[in-house]
């Protein structure tokens, strides 16, 4: 696959998976600091990764919201959490159930501030039931 067909499908993906709000904003936000990396990530992380026919959108997300809890990546937790409610196709219980799993394999406290934060966003969305 050349770079540039790696870029298209990338986008397209990037697009499903985060939504056309987010990517818009990104791409707006782009600059001569930051052009660089936002290809990198549209042609490798969603052209060559998130293309891949093995596992399915849902399998991916959950893979990449428990490893963004074991890391402590916040911003990428957040953004991936509100995608998945977004766009994806997720309920705040599938969350629940991520951060429940993720507080065994990666503690408590990484746990703690994971519901904290899936807790906001599902409430900004409307979502939190009482």
């Amino acid at each position: 696959m050349d770079d540039n067909k790696r870029r298209d499908d990338g986008m397209a993906q990037r697009r499903k998976v985060l939504g056309n709000e987010w990517v818009d904003k990104s791409i707006k936000n782009r600059n001569a600091f930051n052009t660089d990396f936002q290809d990198l990530i549209t042609r490798y992380a969603w052209g060559d990764i998130w293309t891949r026919p093995h596992f399915d959108h849902r399998t991916r997300r959950v893979l990449v919201i428990g490893t963004m809890v074991a890391l402590g990546q916040w911003d990428e937790f957040r953004l991936h959490v509100r995608a998945a409610l977004a766009e994806g196709g997720f309920t705040p219980d599938d969350i629940k159930e991520i951060l429940l799993q993720q507080a065994i394999y990666c503690g408590v406290p990484a746990a703690n501030h994971a519901v904290k934060e899936a807790n906001a966003i599902i409430a900004e969305l409307g979502l939190l039931k009482s």
